[in-house]
């Protein structure tokens, strides 16, 4: 269907109307959210009081149950603050004022304050008109149409284009799901800034971790995500599979590195790094629960950022590296210049891996006892009593347990085996 494009003037006070008759949807799907500032909304209410021109209002027009609708493509943010400054509606608690002359010197007016006491202000304010553009026709021009208008206001980042783009997909839902999950996280360990997350940078790079994972390793950030996301050949079963990685990896990086804030390693950049190391050595069987080792562990990133730290700072001093700083230099080339191709997010996971690997030990393959060895040590028990409790057991009802448990690297060996019952056993879990 080609586009129908409808052109003309609407009053402050029309929008209002279509506001409260539920006409006007400033989230359709593919909008990104509100981005202004209460400086840049205070602004755009001095300009319509002064009566400044303003950009055009694009709306997307279409039928809902009979109903006409237009979604906002182009003037949220205008119109938001429009509302907002009049309190209407879900509005009313993000009411605020701005300073204005109206003839009694320069002070702040709220929109009550103007409504009581200066009835022309008012009048002119509802009749401002704002120039408005309606469209109809196919939704993919349309979403086209709203990521190609970057003239006014603030440019849309590459998250919220994306987002626009592939609204509707599996893949990208889940990513803002799980941004939505572990918020409290980025925020705290300032992994990304609460406008980051806002403009979309949480989900690109929660759906860049969910690719990875899915490619079995670094991807190119500018080839592949906009392919990823739409890519529906990932069915849910393997998005909900990539999902529960990601889940248990983050709680990995988080109690293995608790103060990540104080590293460079707190940067979307290289935290992605380290997510996907600790995701590929949980994948190998590395047992990543000891908490020695993930102390050791932590003061090691810790020598690692502020040895890279210090070697930029040298080096804008026009001091040459040492050798003893190879791995800082090696690090550092990494993050200048192109830092998401894959080639250089693989280098400083292999930085990563030589530092951190040799702390961990290798789960063994095996898990369970054989019955050969089952039959070994209940022969080999003189008394047959459980390890923990000491009440006797029966052949029918034992288990062999693992005296270093087998998720924290214990063998599934004769030598680390013992007679324990059922409930002993379950409640010793990792111990």
């Amino acid at each position: 269907m080609a586009l129908e494009v409808k052109y003309g003037e609407d009053s402050i006070n029309q929008y209002t109307l279509m506001m409260r008759n539920r006409q006007l949807n400033l989230e359709p799907g593919f909008q990104r959210r509100s981005v202004w500032t209460l400086s840049d909304r205070r602004r755009l209410i001095q300009s319509i009081v002064q009566g400044c021109p303003l950009p055009s209002v694009f709306l997307y027009e279409r039928d809902h149950h009979g109903n006409l609708l237009y979604d906002v493509i182009d003037g949220k943010q205008r119109l938001e603050s429009i509302l907002m400054f009049k309190g209407l509606g879900r509005f009313k608690r993000d009411r605020f004022g701005v300073k204005l002359d109206l003839g009694e010197g320069l002070n702040e007016y709220y929109w009550r304050d103007i409504t009581r006491r200066f009835p022309r202000v008012r009048a002119l304010f509802d009749s401002y008109l704002l120039q408005t553009v309606q469209v109809k026709g196919d939704l993919n021009e349309i979403i086209t149409i709203f990521v190609r208008i970057n003239s006014t206001g603030k440019r849309l980042t590459s998250g919220e284009k994306r987002h626009a783009r592939f609204y509707t997909s599996p893949f990208l839902k889940e990513a803002e799901r799980l941004v939505g999950r572990f918020q409290r996280y980025l925020l705290d360990e300032r992994i990304l800034s609460p406008a980051q997350i806002d403009r979309m940078k949480g989900t690109e790079l929660f759906a860049e971790l969910l690719m990875s994972i899915h490619n079995g390793g670094p991807v190119n950030k500018k080839t592949s995500l906009d392919r990823a996301i739409g890519n529906a050949s990932i069915n849910l079963n393997t998005l909900h599979k990539l999902s529960r990685e990601f889940v248990r990896t983050t709680n990995l990086v988080r109690r293995m590195f608790p103060d990540i804030r104080q590293t460079r390693f707190h940067n979307s950049v290289e935290f992605y790094t380290l997510f996907l190391y600790i995701w590929e050595s949980d994948r190998d069987g590395l047992v990543l629960t000891d908490k020695r080792r993930n102390r050791i562990a932590m003061a090691l990133l810790r020598q690692l950022s502020n040895g890279v730290d210090e070697l930029r700072d040298q080096l804008r001093k026009a001091r040459p590296a040492k050798p003893a700083q190879r791995m800082f230099s090696d690090y550092l080339t990494t993050v200048q210049g192109d830092t998401d191709s894959s080639a250089n997010r693989e280098r400083r996971r292999q930085v990563l891996r030589n530092l951190l690997s040799s702390l961990y030990e290798r789960k063994d393959d095996k898990r369970t006892f054989t019955p050969e060895q089952r039959r070994i040590v209940w022969n080999s028990e003189e008394k047959k009593a459980c390890a923990s409790c000491r009440r006797q057991l029966r052949w029918d009802d034992f288990t062999v347990d693992h005296i270093a448990a087998w998720i924290r690297g214990g063998k599934t060996s004769l030598k680390n085996a013992q007679l324990m019952c059922r409930s002993c056993n379950s409640r010793k879990g990792a111990r």
